[in-house]
């Protein structure tokens, strides 16, 4: 059925020096670029999840010095709110306690204006009354 004659060991010949030509000339740098991409895919996976594990962390590390900076100013904003109703209840009770020393002082004027006014009120009921007295006897004497 087959006749085995020199073209069959020619035909193998030429098929494994075909097969080795394309190893070396196209399998061999296919499969190198192939490997090379997937090892830039790789490296590039590896730094991104790196990258995406720092970013986590400093976004991680940002929110909580946020929270405390907020916690800060919150206590900040308490003691200073503290500090000044401290303050103006302070010049409150002052302004009223000038007050009061001015009422007083005020009432002291007020009350020796009234002894001045009497005295002097009672100095010319004096006077008025003497006067009267005279004109009265006065003029009941002369009757």
């Amino acid at each position: 059925m087959f006749d085995f004659n020199a073209t069959l060991p020619l035909m193998a010949l030429q098929f494994l020096l075909l097969a080795a030509l394309l190893n070396t000339i196209f399998y061999k740098p296919l499969t190198k670029a192939l490997d090379d991409r997937d090892n830039y895919v790789r490296d590039g996976y590896v730094d991104a999840n790196e990258r995406l594990a720092r970013a986590q962390k400093l976004t991680h590390e940002y929110e909580e010095k946020l929270a405390d900076a907020r916690r800060q100013s919150q206590l900040i904003l308490t003691n200073a709110q503290a500090e000044a109703q401290k303050i103006t209840s302070q010049k409150v009770a002052d302004a009223q306690q000038e007050a009061q020393k001015q009422r007083e002082q005020a009432a002291k004027e007020i009350e020796q204006q009234k002894d001045r006014a009497l005295s002097a009120l009672e100095k010319e009921v004096d006077a008025l009354s003497r006067q009267i007295i005279e004109k009265l006897l006065g003029s009941s004497l002369a009757r």
